[in-house]
C-alpha cells in the first residue's frame, strides 16, 4: 500500500487551501479540493531515448483516440502497410532456408557452395517464427479440468461476438493476457490469481470480456502475421547482438554484423510503430466489450483495480513471507490455504479516497499498462462517461462457488509455490 511520505499529522487540514485531510494513516495525506501532495512519489525512472519516444506516442495517440472513437472506423493505412512489412520479415526468413536447400543441393561438388547452403539453412530454420508453447512450469487448465470456467468464458465470448479459448495458464502474478500457440494458432487465455483474487464476481467478467475482446475486434497485434513478425525480428535482434568476447575475430564479427542489426531494429521499431496506434484503439474497444458483457460500473471498477495491482503483488510477497515464517507445518499449511483471501482482503480496505488519488496521478503523469495501452484515467473515463451498459452475462454466487472449487487446487499449488520461494 502508499505510505505517507509526509510529516502532516491526522486531523489536520491543508496548508494551502485549509480543507480537511483523510485521516487514514495508511495512505498518503493529501487535499482533494487543491491537490496539495497529491504525488509525492518519486519521478517515474526516465526511460531510454526510443522508450521515451513510444510513450509519447502512445500517449498522443491515446488522446487522439479517444476524442475519436465515437467516430466511424477508417481503413487505417498504417495497418496495411504493418501487414506488409510483416509478410517481408516471414518471406526473409523462409528465403534464407528455401536459399540454403538450393544451394546445400545444386550446388553440392562445387567447392563451398553447399557449406554456405547448410549455414544458410541452419540459419533460416534458426530464424523461423515461433508459434508459441504451453509454459511447462505452470499450471494449465483444459475444458474438463474447469468446465464451468470454460462454460463462463464460451458465455461471454458468444456475448462479446467471438469464441472461447483452448486453455487458461494460470500465474502468481496481477495481469491477465491472451495469445495464441502452436501451429493451429489456439487461443491461451492468462490469468493471474493476483488479479483474479481480488475482483469482484462481476469485474471478473468485465476482465474476461476484455481479453476476449483483442479476438473479437481483430486487435492487429494479436493476429499471427503480425505477432509471429515481432517475435522473429526480436529473436533476430537476439542473435545479431554484438559479443563482448575480447579479440579481433569477435570485433570483426560485430562489424559485419552492425548492418543487418541496424536493419532489424530499425524493422522491429517500425512495426512497433506502425501498429501503435491499431493497438491502442483495440483497447478502447476491448474495454467497450468489458462494459457490454460485465456492466460498465464492473468495467470501471476493474480499471481502478488495475492502479492497485502494484499493492497487492506487494501483499502477496509480504504473505507469502508471513506464512513461510510461520512456526510449525499445521501452521504453514493454514496460511497456505488462506493466501490469497489475505491479498483480496488487503486491496478490499484500500478507500475509495486512495483511488481518486491514484487517478490524479495517473492523470499528472500519464500512466498506462505499458505503451501499447492508452493512458488509464483515459480508458476510464470512456467507461464512465460514455453510454452506460447493464451486464449481459452474470457470475451469480452459485456460479462464483462453482468457479472457485474448480480452481482450489491451483490456488494450493501457486500458494505453496509462493511460500516456497519467499522462505529460499
Amino acid at each position: 500500500m502508499t505510505v505517507r511520505s509526509t510529516e502532516t499529522g491526522r486531523g489536520q487540514r491543508c496548508p494551502d487551501c485549509d480543507a480537511a485531510l483523510p485521516a487514514d494513516e495508511q495512505y498518503v495525506a493529501w487535499c482533494a479540493a487543491c491537490d496539495w501532495n497529491v504525488d509525492p512519489g518519486a519521478p517515474d525512472p526516465v526511460p531510454g531515448r526510443a522508450e521515451a519516444l513510444r510513450r509519447r506516442l502512445a500517449r498522443r495517440y491515446g488522446e487522439r483516440l479517444f476524442a475519436a472513437m465515437d467516430e466511424p472506423a477508417r481503413r487505417d493505412p498504417s495497418g496495411v502497410l504493418a501487414v506488409v512489412v510483416a509478410l517481408a520479415v516471414h518471406t526473409v526468413s523462409a528465403g534464407l532456408a528455401v536459399a540454403g536447400l538450393l544451394l546445400l543441393v545444386l550446388g553440392w561438388g562445387h567447392g563451398a557452395l553447399p557449406v554456405i547452403g547448410a549455414l544458410l539453412l541452419v540459419l533460416g530454420c534458426t530464424l523461423r517464427p515461433r508459434f508459441g508453447r504451453l509454459p511447462a512450469d505452470a499450471p494449465v487448465l483444459r475444458r474438463p479440468d474447469a468446465p464451468r470456467l470454460f462454460a463462463l468464458i464460451d458465455e461471454i465470448a458468444a456475448a462479446a461476438g467471438t469464441t472461447g479459448v483452448d486453455v487458461i495458464v494460470l500465474g502468481p502474478d496481477a495481469g491477465a493476457h491472451v495469445t495464441t500457440y502452436g501451429i493451429r494458432h489456439r487461443r491461451l487465455l492468462h490469468l493471474g490469481l493476483t488479479l483474479w483474487e481480488i475482483l469482484t464476481p462481476q469485474e471478473r467478467v468485465a476482465l474476461l470480456g476484455h481479453e476476449l475482446g483483442h479476438f473479437a475486434h481483430g486487435d492487429l497485434r494479436h493476429t499471427a502475421v503480425v505477432a509471429r513478425a515481432l517475435d522473429t525480428l526480436a529473436l533476430w535482434l537476439y542473435f545479431l547482438a554484438p559479443g563482448s568476447a575480447p579479440g579481433l575475430a569477435q570485433w570483426f564479427a560485430n562489424v559485419v554484423m552492425a548492418p543487418p542489426r541496424w536493419i532489424a531494429r530499425g524493422l522491429l521499431s517500425g512495426l512497433d510503430r506502425l501498429t501503435l496506434r491499431a493497438s491502442q484503439r483495440a483497447e478502447y474497444l476491448a474495454d467497450g466489450t468489458a462494459a457490454r458483457v460485465g456492466s460498465s460500473a464492473a468495467a470501471a471498477g476493474l480499471l481502478d483495480r488495475l492502479l492497485v495491482t502494484p499493492s497487492a503483488d506487494n501483499a502477496r510477497r509480504r504473505e507469502a513471507i508471513v506464512a513461510s515464517r510461520s512456526s510449525g507445518s499445521a501452521a504453514r499449511r493454514e496460511a497456505e490455504e488462506h493466501l490469497w483471501e489475505r491479498v483480496a482482503a488487503c486491496v478490499a480496505l484500500v478507500p475509495e479516497v486512495e483511488y481518486e488519488r491514484l487517478r490524479r496521478v495517473g492523470v499528472r503523469r500519464g500512466h498506462a499498462a505499458d505503451s501499447t495501452h492508452p493512458p488509464t484515467h483515459l480508458r476510464h473515463r470512456r467507461v464512465t462517461e460514455g453510454v452506460q451498459h447493464e451486464a449481459s452475462v452474470h457470475c451469480d454466487t452459485e456460479r462464483t462457488a462453482a468457479i472457485a472449487a474448480e480452481l482450489a487446487a491451483v490456488r494450493r499449488r501457486l500458494a505453496q509455490t509462493a511460500v516456497g520461494d519467499a522462505g529460499r
